[in-house]
């Protein structure tokens, strides 16, 4: 009688199962070909009492957003903020009530983003996110994402990184090593000499070869020593970092001495070097020159 008491409730609980089973299959078809609707084909009205919950909560820093007009309002800034969108569900899978989906986003910053200018830059990014359905319907989401990666995509934040790679840049040039220096700069790096110096013939110079020969080559035939002294860093936005310096050289031409302030400003992209520009007192250097 036991064995048989259990076999009846194992087989009563298959119905349910399935059921579940095929409640979350629909949920999660329908969950996906929404959000399709709203990124890929901006249609922010798919946001409507028919797809979501009356009080669809976005869980959010400092409070959370509630109900369909603000939940709205907050993705419409995606559709304003960028052009040439691409929402992408990487992988999705859910139990019971919940689901959870891994994604894409990629797109153009070229309209105002939650208050934002446009700044033009690409981003894209991935992120996790935690659902909740009711009733066949969206109740609730909880986005995970790397907002420090997303903003240095926009060029608000620089990549902490960059301090590391001008330091490590300025090592290399302390201790003679060209090839080091000179594999920190990107392939089409834009290199500026200071208007008025003499080494600004050769301006822009483009690609590391002509950087090599047109300036460092060209230091190292005019001058017994070149260094660089005093050096201070100072990270600005846009991925972009400040050095601050003095040259201390001796030319070989005269035996001039040379101790003058400048200024290089550094901008990188993905860790490489795209385009330096040199500020310099350029009438000391060509008074020394010319003594």
């Amino acid at each position: 009688m036991k064995n048989i008491l259990l076999l009846f409730l194992a087989l009563s609980s298959i119905p349910s199962a399935l059921a579940q089973r095929n409640t979350i299959k629909k949920d999660i078809k329908m969950y996906t070909q929404v959000w399709d609707e709203i990124i890929n084909h901006g249609k922010i009205d798919e946001i409507n009492n028919k797809n979501f919950d009356a009080n669809i909560t976005l869980i959010s820093y400092p409070e959370n957003i509630v109900g369909i007009e603000g939940f709205k309002a907050y993705y419409q800034n995606y559709l304003t903020g960028f052009s040439e969108v691409s929402f992408t569900i990487m992988d999705v899978f859910g139990q019971g009530d919940r689901i959870v989906k891994h994604w894409n986003f990629k797109g153009t910053h070229t309209g105002e983003f939650f208050g934002i200018p446009a700044t033009g830059k690409s981003v894209n990014v991935e992120g996790v996110t935690l659902v909740r359905m009711k009733n066949g319907k969206i109740s609730q989401e909880e986005d995970f994402m790397d907002n420090m990666i997303f903003l240095q995509q926009l060029g608000l934040l620089s990549n902490p990184e960059n301090l590391s790679v001008i330091d490590g840049l300025y090592k290399a040039f302390a201790i003679g090593d060209i090839p080091t220096v000179l594999a920190s700069m990107n392939a089409n790096i834009v290199w500026n000499e200071a208007e008025g110096n003499a080494l600004a013939d050769g301006n822009p110079y483009k690609g590391p070869d002509a950087i090599l020969n047109g300036v460092f080559a060209r230091l190292g035939a005019d001058h017994e020593y070149f260094n660089l002294t005093d050096i201070q860093l100072h990270e600005m936005s846009n991925n972009q970092v400040l050095a601050t310096l003095r040259y201390n050289a001796k030319l070989k031409k005269n035996g001039a001495l040379i101790d003058a302030q400048a200024a290089h400003l550094w901008t990188l992209k993905d860790g490489k070097i795209f385009a330096f520009q040199q500020y310099v007192d350029t009438k000391q250097l060509d008074d020394a020159v010319s003594n």
